[in-house]
């Protein structure tokens, strides 16, 4: 199947700036990129015209809860790959805190065939690194391995046991397969929900405090040296952890890590009170001081990645209220408009370094074919519509569930055009 995009504007890293070209698509591969001065021959392709809005790799989001198998209520593979697909993402990869969790061969094997049959983007299944995530024995890594799984994280809680983990980051060293933490001290953070910080002092809660997620990530840099895995931290919150990070990567630890775009962006200052629900979130928002340290972070190199941690919920569970309604906000479909609105178009970032965070740089840490704009690479492409303004609407999301808080925010840079393996997927 042939395919033909044309005047599209693609970034040249080289210049900086965005320059006219036409792309031809074969069998699923990007075969050809050209000058848009030119008029290239398209007959007997299939011809999108661009006009001039940008044309980028993919997006992949390295972290994405489908909440299938066990929780379709809020999440199905259907419905989150179609959300994915209108933020622009073309690769997902969704953790194991499903139920069952996804912590047998059977179980990845489920998700992947599935994924298959309805998703209709790239859909990375990691497995559990313990049973049932109860962090008390290690799973058949090997097996899981072979049924398809791309790493082993026990997402949603953090793995209390350095032994436990020290096995486990040998064990997957000795397969070439990276280990995924989610880096949280039960003893610290047990009947709370809010950061400890202003929010949790006006309102007289009990806070969670920084050293809950620095001290896992401490220990874990310190086995990951000891073992030599590929050691990555999921959604990175606070000013501590960028320190340890930062640290172990100047003395050489294989260690990587991402961070979501409401930790770029929010502060448990900006909460408004405690009656919406769709601002609680595990990391929960931290201090501005920390919302620095992360963007320098993600700005330095010691963040290698975005992320959305696409957390959908019900609006019976989210309404609940702030202590008993569940953690975690959806992200597919505002992830790239709210950081090109925010740090792109006020000049803090270029668009060109956005894009590597979101395509090339995932790619490189999880050794992804995809992610780059060649000749040759799978032609998963994204058509973005830099000069659209529209008002955030949960109630048009693609995805089952609309928990967000940026409800009423008006952002530029919507995708208009998902494309996966030269198949177009969706389009506005």
């Amino acid at each position: 199947m042939s395919l033909w995009i044309i005047n599209g504007n693609v970034w040249n890293e080289a210049s900086g700036s965005l320059e006219s070209k036409h792309i031809r698509v074969e069998n699923g591969k990007i075969e050809a990129i050209v000058d848009g001065g030119t008029t290239p021959d398209t007959g007997g392709a299939q011809v999108i015209d661009a006009q001039g809005k940008l044309v980028s790799p993919g997006f992949i989001d390295m972290h994405v809860h489908l909440r299938d198998p066990g929780f379709e209520y809020k999440e199905d593979i259907a419905t989150g790959t179609r959300s994915a697909a209108k933020g622009g993402f073309t690769t997902i990869a969704c953790m194991p805190n499903t139920r069952p969790v996804t912590d047998t061969p059977e179980t990845v094997k489920y998700i992947t065939d599935k994924a298959e049959q309805v998703g209709i983007v790239k859909v990375l299944p990691y497995a559990a690194i313990t049973k049932n995530e109860l962090g008390r024995e290690l799973t058949d890594f090997a097996a899981l391995k072979e049924a398809g799984a791309i790493g082993f994280t026990d997402d949603g809680v953090g793995v209390q046991n350095a032994q436990m983990m020290k096995n486990a980051m040998a064990l997957a060293k000795s397969m070439d397969m990276p280990i995924i933490a989610h880096c949280e001290d039960d003893s610290l953070v047990e009947g709370a929900w809010a950061s400890e910080g202003e929010f949790s002092r006006k309102h007289g809660l009990k806070g969670i405090p920084n050293e809950s997620e620095a001290i896992h990530v401490g220990r874990d840099v310190l086995l990951a040296e000891a073992t030599g895995v590929h050691y990555h931290v999921c959604h990175v919150s606070t000013e501590q952890s960028v320190r340890l990070i930062r640290l172990a990567k100047q003395i050489g630890v294989r260690v990587t890590a991402e961070v979501c775009p409401h930790h770029l962006l929010l502060s448990d200052e900006d909460i408004p009170g405690l009656d919406d629900a769709n601002w609680k979130m595990n990391p929960p928002l931290r201090t501005p001081r920390d919302v620095q340290a992360v963007i320098e972070a993600l700005e330095d190199g010691t963040i290698d990645m975005v992320v959305t941690d696409h957390a959908p919920h019900s609006a019976e569970e989210k309404a609940r209220g702030v202590q008993l309604a569940p953690f975690g906000i959806v992200g597919f479909e505002t992830a790239f408009p709210l950081l090109y609105t925010k740090f792109v178009q006020t000049g803090q970032w270029t668009l060109g370094f956005l894009l590597q965070r979101m395509t090339a740089d995932p790619a490189r840490v999880f050794r992804l074919p995809t992610g780059r704009l060649t000749q040759g690479a799978p032609a998963d492409l994204t058509i973005v519509d830099l000069n659209s303004e529209r008002t955030v609407d949960p109630s048009t999301f693609a995805s089952k569930s609309n928990n967000t808080p940026f409800g009423g925010w008006k952002l530029s840079g919507w995708p208009v055009a998902t494309i996966v393996d030269g198949v177009v997927v969706w389009s506005e």
